[in-house]
């Protein structure tokens, strides 16, 4: 429980927050809409009811001391998580587009040729699409949910599994040929397609023990244009199940090998209230999650 008799005065804690955002109590003073003298006086109040020195006045200039950083930091965390809260409650945030990053794969062969669902349903909710392999998080004012493959074990971070899907080692027969691979190391001789900012190919022979991965000749392009160079026979590419489905059905891949079964793309989001437009994204998603699925992989799995 809060011991609310021990905690300072909300104004204080406020004039503090901003000096410590600005760095001045003149701009502090002009955020708050008060007088700088009145952020100086309240600044005094603070450090007196503490009993502590939050600022350093040994020079011209302030600075913050060890505890008064600390105290800084917690309050712009707190202020930070009440302002999100709020925004989610009242719907202030409601018309900032919503902000997707996923992998290029993934936003090129499961997203995007749903996404005109999406729109259908909410055509007031704006998107921004960010298919990039890094992985950045969400945040308030930021990113809102990230599509992410893993096992879903991200900390500080709230995630539910979206679409399982394996690891898939992919060629085209055009390059394979009828070959199949009884080990990893048979596929050391043959070019491979990696997308931009990865180090998949190599990362991946090399954890199953195959030995002068440098040597592999790689062929680096956009994650939007890898498969199409798998397709195409160029080298063999390392996807996800879900991204290559389509092509093995069809015959413009062959499957060689599959890793991590247990993993998958997750919806990813920061912990906390989810504005109105991310709670309907998220709502569509675990739709065509179980449309793609179908009725008996749903009861399979349980």
């Amino acid at each position: 429980m809060i011991d609310w008799h021990t905690l300072p005065p909300l104004s204080a804690l406020r004039a503090f927050s901003a000096y410590a955002e600005t760095g001045s109590v003149t701009r502090a003073g002009a955020r708050l809409n008060v007088s700088h003298a009145a952020i100086s006086q309240q600044m005094r109040s603070l450090e007196t009811h503490l009993g502590l020195s939050l600022l350093d006045r040994s020079s011209r200039s302030l600075s913050l001391t060890g505890e008064g950083r600390q105290l800084a930091d917690a309050l712009t965390e707190g202020f930070g998580r009440i302002a999100q809260v709020i925004e989610a409650l009242t719907g202030a945030d409601a018309h900032r587009p919503l902000y997707v990053t996923t992998t290029p794969s993934f936003a090129a062969n499961w997203l995007m040729p749903r996404l005109a669902g999406f729109q259908q349903l909410h055509p007031e909710i704006d998107i921004m699409i960010s298919p990039s392999p890094q992985m950045s998080d969400p945040a308030p004012g930021g990113i809102d949910v990230a599509l992410r493959y893993g096992a879903g074990d991200w900390p500080g971070l709230a995630s539910e599994l979206l679409v399982h899907s394996p690891i898939a080692v992919v060629a085209a027969p055009s390059l394979i040929g009828d070959l199949a691979p009884g080990s990893p190391e048979e596929l050391a001789r043959f070019p491979w397609v990696q997308e931009l900012g990865t180090s998949e190919s190599s990362l991946w022979l090399a954890g199953k023990g195959v030995r002068n991965v440098g040597r592999l000749g790689v062929i680096h392009v956009p994650g939007n244009l890898m498969l199409d160079g798998a397709r195409s026979g160029q080298g063999i590419a390392i996807s996800t199940r879900v991204s290559v489905e389509e092509d093995l059905r069809a015959g413009r891949l062959r499957l060689l090998f599959e890793d991590r079964p247990d993993d998958g793309y997750h919806i990813v989001t920061a912990p906390g209230v989810a504005r109105p437009p991310l709670r309907d994204f998220v709502a569509w998603l675990r739709r065509e999650a179980k449309t793609a699925r179908g009725p008996e992989e749903d009861d399979a799995g349980g």
